[in-house]
């Protein structure tokens, strides 16, 4: 094997030469003695040499040199002995240990310069971190900074895991080719497009549940749906009567649907309320008649079936659910183009009640589901009602929740202090044991200190995130992880085309490819 060898000998300097003249020698002699010690390098070390400087190990391999390296016996301390918790204080230069190598891989842990690795359930099963309770996450970070490739990196990555995805709503259509490219299936809803879903669907009996039971759940969940959807239009809460009337009006449907083998609609749930012969009938002999307190309601529900959402809501499923699909988004993006979102609202209540309804099966593996564009759920408060309840349910069916954000303060828009809307807004957040962080506005660092507990050194750091940088916080533990994308993952996932034809983006091929060594190995 050939090999490359170089040599630097000190020029001869002549005895009369001025000293800027020896100065000028010697300093060439260094510099060509480097240039043959850099000749002699193996091409290994030199390829080293040429990678990205955020991922080069910031010391070789021998730890770091000099004096400040505390080798060499230049360093005498006195003997001191104490308990391991007190040297974890006394000695604080030492990285966080990391998650495990278990999981779906994220990135760089910049303080360990170690792999980072996330699964919310191994870490559930495993209890190896204390007050760790749930699978749910909460994702916050400015625009710009990649918060969504990661939410999509996740999602895409767990799907090698052996999850399935599920995005109730996704209101900018952004999950749309990704779902298409992993092997699963988006419905589009909006004023002229085919594709129609039932929110009234009664899902698939799991086998654990008696007839009657699985028959008072399902009855539950289109109440819930009814009085959601009332509220969001009516913009206040339902009265006594008309929460009667909603339930007599259901029973009604229900009914003649059962006796004819088909599913209720939400057209018929509305007819039947516009009937104040049929309500009062239904009711019998008690006091008090439904007929003017159902006007509202009957008035409010016929939005979804002759107003701007008609055609969407008001007809049998045109998609059964697919449960074996990896990933499945239901496209929302044509609506809510005006400053009025009500209409975003009231078909994400209905997607979302379909979704759910559907992912009622405790075994039906390992899912997520991803709320992107959550900020807009919070000044609804029959939306955070709907997701509270799959928060808390959250363990039990398998399911672990993501939720999207701007900024934390988002979750105090929600509603005064003290309101219902606010209390569930930070109900959310604290049944999330992982808060991820990507930057933010420093006008947003106190209320983001306030309702995460942020230390100062976090709080700072925050604020000085780059863009792929972010703050994990798993149940009271920390870390700075770098996300790392895979250039393929980058042109399916980039938001910015738009804006630029070759934005940067954190890509490391070599540390995706050894990802996908590692996954086929497991």
């Amino acid at each position: 094997m050939s090999s490359t060898r170089a040599s630097a000998s000190p020029l001869f300097v002549p005895h009369k030469a001025s000293r800027a003249e020896q100065r000028a020698a010697r300093a060439g002699f260094a510099e060509a003695r480097h240039k043959a010690r850099l000749a002699g390098t193996p091409p290994k070390h030199r390829a080293e040499q040429t990678l990205d400087p955020e991922l080069r190990p910031t010391y070789p391999p021998a730890g770091r040199p000099g004096a400040s390296s505390a080798r060499g016996g230049k360093l005498r301390l006195p003997v001191h002995r104490m308990t391991t918790a007190t040297a974890s204080g006394a000695y604080p230069f030492v990285a966080e240990g990391g998650l495990g190598a278990e999981g779906v891989f994220i990135g760089r842990d910049v303080h360990a310069e170690a792999a980072f690795c996330f699964d919310p359930f191994s870490l559930y099963n495993s209890g190896r971190i204390e007050d760790f309770t749930n699978p749910n996450v909460v994702l916050a970070g400015i625009i710009g900074m990649g918060k969504s490739a990661l939410a999509k990196s996740i999602a895409t990555r767990s799907i090698a895991h052996g999850y399935r995805i599920y995005i109730p709503c996704d209101p900018k259509g952004e999950w749309t080719s990704v779902a298409q490219a992993l092997g699963g299936y988006s419905i589009a809803l909006g004023p002229g497009l085919p594709g129609r879903l039932n929110p009234l669907d009664a899902p698939a009996r799991p086998a654990s549940v008696s007839k009657e039971d699985w028959a008072t759940e399902v009855r539950k969940r289109r109440l819930l749906l009814l009085g959601s959807l009332a509220r969001t239009v009516l913009k206040r809460d339902l009265l006594p009567m008309e929460h009667t009337a909603l339930d007599l009006a259901l029973d009604l449907v229900v009914a003649e649907a059962a006796a004819r083998g088909t599913v209720p609609l939400l057209g018929e749930i509305a007819h039947a309320l516009g009937s104040p012969e049929r309500l009062d009938h239904a009711l019998g002999h008690q006091a008090g008649h439904l007929g003017s307190a159902a006007q509202d309601l009957a008035h409010a529900l016929r939005r979804l079936v002759h107003g701007d959402l008609s055609g969407m809501f008001d007809a049998p499923s045109t998609v059964a659910f697919d449960p074996t699909a990896p990933m499945l988004s239901i496209d929302l993006s044509r609506l809510g183009g005006s400053g009025d979102d009500t209409a975003l609202v009231l078909a994400m209540t209905c997607a979302s009640a379909w979704m759910e309804s559907a992912l009622a099966d405790p075994h039906g593996g390992r899912r997520w589901v991803i709320y992107d564009e959550a900020w807009r759920l919070m000044r609804h408060v029959g939306l955070l009602e709907r997701m509270q309840s799959q928060w808390k349910l959250s363990r039990g069916l398998g399911i672990a929740n993501l939720m999207i954000i701007h900024r934390l303060s988002d979750l105090l828009s929600a509603g005064d202090a003290g309101s219902r809307g606010r209390v569930l807004a930070e109900g959310l957040l604290a049944d999330c044991s992982t808060r991820i962080i990507y930057r933010q506005e420093p006008d947003q660092l106190d209320a983001a200190a306030s309702l995460l507990g942020l230390t100062g050194v976090e709080t700072q750091a925050v604020s000085a995130l780059t863009k792929g940088r972010g703050l994990w916080k798993v149940a009271g533990r920390s870390f700075i992880t770098q996300h790392i994308l895979h250039p393929a993952e980058r042109e399916l996932f980039d938001t910015d085309a738009r804006m630029s034809e070759n934005s940067a983006e954190f890509t490391n091929p070599e540390a995706l490819s050894a990802l996908r060594v590692q996954e086929v190995r497991r």
